[in-house]
Order: structure tokens, then sequence, then C-alpha cells
């Protein structure tokens, strides 16, 4: 099937919608994003890109530019909350003939991929009130004034608003934990991704460009909420990092939430990225799957012979790896909850296999 003349809304300019905005105007179709945001954003933290995100970022043609944006993260490294080494493993060898991993700031990324749309229109601060379905299409209302699609992207994440209009609600779930993120100035090993697991919880530090540090800490939802209290016991660098943290210091902080739903697709209204599939942050593959979601979208549209048969062609593709990484993000997290000692024994003995096998099926392209 060919793009042209299909008309196309994406709702959310966050990785996904801006991927697949790219990928659907590449093949022809006339695509518009809207975003409930007033603006692109300024600020954000950072986020660790792994060799299949990277090589998906390849794919869509712009992992040049995210390239020389970013740090090269070589290796990984899990310790306990005293700094004792509990395994490490290379990702260079990890991720070995996709591609390599890197980290970069949040905001960087998102530049990269609002250029990677050229002339497709972006508009912010425009919100989605209703969409209806008929035989010419799908109206959508934003901002008070209905128009016609094909075709309709809900990629507007976790709290998706096209999802709660166009289908059930109850997707989204709780995960248990409760998280903080933050950047800070810090002259930690500039290719070394680290994780400190203490009784409970833990502290991630990637550093994502010159002296700037990503740090993400969760814990159960009944700890602490004081980052001071939560991390009592931590030994340096942990400490230090936090006598950085300063009132000017953006700290974005929430419950972690996954989403999983039935099917992602009601005629020609489709959910991709985090709005279909969202897990917890442990295996770091949000933004991959989201530009996989892009990508697969756009092979399955080429292929097709109707819409609807491209969706339901997009999901069967894509459920088997999204539902990989969910139960792999659900096996982290128990091997986490268990008792500090026995944890600790596990991974000292398992954790660079257990680390490969978690992995290996996102090593082939989707």
């Amino acid at each position: 099937m060919r793009g042209d003349g299909v008309r196309v809304l994406v709702v959310g300019a966050g990785i996904a919608g801006l991927a697949a905005a790219r990928t659907l105007h590449e093949w022809g179709a006339s695509v518009e994003v809207v975003d409930r945001q007033p603006t692109p954003p300024l600020e954000g933290t950072g986020i660790f890109l792994p060799g299949s995100s990277v090589r998906a970022l390849g794919d869509l043609g712009l992992g040049d530019e995210v390239a020389r944006r970013a740090v090269g993260i070589h290796r990984q490294r899990t310790l306990d909350h005293r700094g004792r080494t509990l395994f490490e493993v290379e990702t260079d060898e990890l991720w070995q003939g996709v591609a390599p991993s890197l980290a970069l700031p949040r905001v960087d990324l998102h530049q990269v991929l609002l250029a990677g749309v050229g002339e497709v229109p972006v508009r912010w601060g425009k919100s989605l009130e209703a969409v209806a379905f008929g035989d010419a299409g799908v109206t959508v209302t934003v901002a008070g004034t209905p128009t016609l699609y094909d075709l309709v992207l809900g990629a507007d994440g976790v709290h998706s608003t096209v999802r709660q209009l166009v289908f059930r609600r109850g997707a989204v779930r709780k995960v248990g934990q409760y998280a903080r993120r933050f950047v800070v100035k810090s002259d930690l090993d500039p290719a070394t991704w680290s994780v400190r697991l203490g009784p409970g919880s833990a502290f991630l530090t990637i550093p994502i460009g010159e002296h700037q540090v990503y740090c993400y800490v969760d814990a159960p939802l009944d700890g602490p909420r004081s980052l001071r209290d939560l991390l009592a016991g931590y030994a340096d660098p942990v400490p230090a990092l936090l006598d950085s943290l300063d009132t000017e210091t953006a700290v974005q902080e929430g419950e972690v939430e996954e989403v999983v739903l039935d099917s992602w697709a009601r005629d020609t209204v489709l959910l991709i990225g985090d709005a279909a599939h969202a897990t917890s942050p442990n295996m770091a593959q949000g933004a991959g799957l989201a530009v996989e979601d892009a990508i697969v979208l756009a092979e399955t549209l080429v292929s097709a012979w109707t819409l609807t048969q491209a969706l339901a062609t997009f999901e069967e593709r894509r459920r088997p790896r999204t539902d990989w990484v969910r139960e792999q993000t659900h096996r982290r997290d128990r091997a986490r909850g268990l008792p500090p000692a026995l944890r600790n024994l596990l991974l000292k003995r398992f954790g660079a296999r257990i680390q490969h096998a978690n992995y290996r099926p996102l090593r082939d392209r989707p």
C-alpha cells in the first residue's frame, strides 16, 4: 500500500510520536502531530540507550546525530550499597554486532527527533477532546475543531488521552515503586553505567556529558520520601552526589507504572510506545521500543492492502518483543526484592549470565 493521500494524525510529540511522524512522512502520508504540552521540552534528565535502541535510531536515519551528542557507555556495573562489586558486563560485548550503547540528556534526543520530522507540522498546546468513527475515517476533535483522518496514532504516553477515549480504562498498573530522577555535576567514570542496590532501594548513575551525571533512584512506595533517609548507609559517591543537589536542581518524581492492554488497535486508531506497552524502566527499553514501533509500522503499511490489515500485522509482530521486555522487568524486580544477602549472592554468581540472557532476543531486529 502507498501512503499518498493517507491522512495521519499523531497524538504526542515524544519519542514514539516523532519517530512515527518521520517514518510515515517518508512512506508518503500527509502527517500532522499535536501535543498537549505548550512547548517542546527545554529541560529534563537523562536517558540510556542500549545497543538495540541505538540500532533503531540508526535505522531511522538519526543515529549519527544522536551519537554526536552522546557519551559512549562501555560497561555496566552492579554493586551493593556499600560499593562492593557484584558483577560487571562489558556492553561492547553484550551488543557486539548490533550497535554501541550511548547516554545523553533526554532533551538532546528529543531535539534530534524533532529536527528529524522536517516539514511535518507539530502543533503544541493542543489537547485531544473527542474521537468518532465513521465510514469515511476517524474524526478527531482537537482544540474545538473536528478533522477527518484515515489513521490516528496514540503516542501520548502512559496516561494517553487517545487510550482513555478509544480503549478500555484500567490499562495502567502500579509497579510498586516510587522513582526520582535528577542530573548533577560529577566526574564519575565517563564510560560506566553503575547501579548500587540497597535494602529495598537502588541508586543508578549514568554519565550523560561533560561533568554531568544522570541519577535514578527507586524504592518501594512505602519507603522514606527523603533521599537522605532512603539512602542512609550508601557509600560514596552517593553522599557526594546528594550533596550536589541544591534548590535549583530539578528532581522528577512519581510512581513507576506499566501499561497492559489486550489490543492496541481499534478500527484505524493505533496506540504505540508507552501508550501501548509502557514498562518499568529497569531494562532501559522504552525509547528503543518506541522507535522500533515506528519502523515496524511503516514496514507493515508498505506490505499491507488496507490500514486495518497493517495494524493487525503490526501488533502481531510487536507483541512478542514487548511482552518479553515486560516479563524481564518483572523478573528483575522480583530478584531485587529478595533478601539482600541472598540477592547479592545470586548476582555475584549469575548476574552477568542473567544480563546477557535478558537482552539476547533483543539483539535480533524486530
